[in-house]
């Protein structure tokens, strides 16, 4: 039986917390439900491309 996938986005990063090997961040989602989500930090790191996002991020303010 397939399981039904929802994508929501979220909105409002508030909380923001890493506890020994756990990444917290707390925000409100698009259907404006709290939400936490957690990381297992060395698996966000390994994952995440931070100067890929950080590069978009600049591109994404010097065009507005």
């Amino acid at each position: 039986m397939a399981t039904e996938r929802k994508h929501v986005g979220f909105h409002n990063i508030n909380t923001y917390q890493v506890v020994e090997n756990e990444t917290y961040l707390g925000g409100v989602n698009s259907d404006g439900e709290d939400v936490v989500m957690v990381f297992t930090t060395i698996e966000l790191l390994e994952w995440l491309d931070i100067d890929h996002m950080k590069k978009e991020a600049i591109k994404h303010i010097n065009n507005q």
